[in-house]
């Protein structure tokens, strides 16, 4: 079945698209009642909405995500990604995508069935995510998010995120060019119902990935991880005329391969933020230009860590000037008890 386009516009694959100017994506964290006003007053163009613990009950004219992960704090909020550029938006079946310049948000929703394990659930999501972009003319993955629930129950004598892994790279260790390398910042979370949900950007141009020097690249874990290690990078780094953009991936308290800090949230933290600040150093001797915006996303596997993990992570000047969402949900591996997923952009 073809994308069908939600608004008229050029053909998608046409040379007048990948020619526009590269900008950059926003992300801002907005009340679902001010959305309607954030947006008319915003000047930007909605890419996508992702919606936390309730669905949004607001029409957008733009993909929407819902993820059943509860925020732990405040008055709710959602994930607004937008662009300065026109968007168009196309949807298929159980895929969305939005298309604005040399960047596209997509997403897709694939419903678990009892005769297919996940690791075959997850394969046929990702090579679907590579028929609908390619004819776009998006082959490069710059970030991508997945959600699916008992991420660490057992199925069939292998965990739920080992048979995920298994899926994801078989998928892409035979569609996406120069794998492992080519690799993008990822995030792997369990919610607490749903289908598997797989979100991301994708460009027209290739950008640059990240690795950890104080973690093993995910890509090269040893065998005891699992069949097949976790196919994503530390982080990405993305270049614009307007903004330098580190999409960092869900990080947590882990150094070499080896979870560290076992039973204490509140050490994890610490160990967590180390290792963010080391993927945004590194960033740093790409370019050096002046810090303008983060915001990050904090999984707790255990709501009652949350004051912990909060007054830990005040205690350090990068997450005090940034905005941070709480939110629950499994992590991937039974151990961690925190993990910290963020962008930072700089002009």
């Amino acid at each position: 079945m073809g994308m069908r386009e939600r608004q008229p516009s050029p053909s998608p694959g046409s040379a007048q698209r990948v020619m526009d100017p590269v900008g950059h994506v926003n992300l801002a964290y907005v009340e679902p009642a001010h959305l309607p006003r954030w947006l008319a007053g915003s000047r930007t163009y909605p890419l996508a909405v992702v919606s936390f613990g309730s669905p949004l009950s607001l029409p957008v004219r733009c993909p929407v995500v819902h993820l059943d992960l509860p925020q732990l704090d405040g008055p709710r909020h959602c994930e607004v990604w937008s662009t300065v550029q026109s968007v168009r938006s196309y949807q298929t079946g159980n895929f969305s995508a939005a298309v604005s310049g040399d960047v596209l948000f997509g997403s897709i929703s694939m419903p678990e069935v009892p005769a297919a394990l996940l690791d075959h659930t997850t394969e046929m999501a990702y090579r679907d995510i590579f028929r609908q972009i390619g004819p776009l003319g998006f082959t490069h993955l710059w970030r991508i998010w997945n959600y699916f629930p008992r991420i660490n129950e057992e199925e069939h004598g292998l965990e739920r995120y080992r048979r995920f892994c298994v899926g994801r790279h078989q998928a892409l260790a035979e569609t996406l060019p120069d794998f492992p390398s080519s690799l993008p910042a990822g995030t792997a979370v369990g919610t607490r119902s749903g289908p598997l949900q797989i979100y991301f950007l994708a460009g027209a141009h290739p950008v640059t990935h990240i690795g950890n020097p104080r973690q093993v690249d995910a890509y090269n874990y040893p065998s005891s991880y699992g069949p097949r290690s976790p196919s994503f990078a530390r982080a990405t780094l993305c270049r614009s005329e307007a903004a330098m953009q580190l999409f960092i991936a869900g990080t947590a308290s882990v150094v070499g391969h080896e979870s560290r800090h076992q039973g204490q949230p509140d050490r994890q933290a610490r160990e967590t933020i180390t290792n963010l600040q080391v993927l945004i150093d590194r960033a740093e001797c790409f370019e050096d230009v002046p810090q303008t915006q983060s915001l990050f996303k904090i999984y707790l596997r255990n709501p009652e860590h949350i004051d912990l993990v909060r007054r830990t992570l005040q205690e350090t000047p990068l997450m005090r000037s940034s905005r941070l969402l709480f939110l629950q949900g499994d992590l991937c591996r039974k151990e961690l008890l925190v993990e910290i997923e963020g962008l930072v952009t700089r002009d």
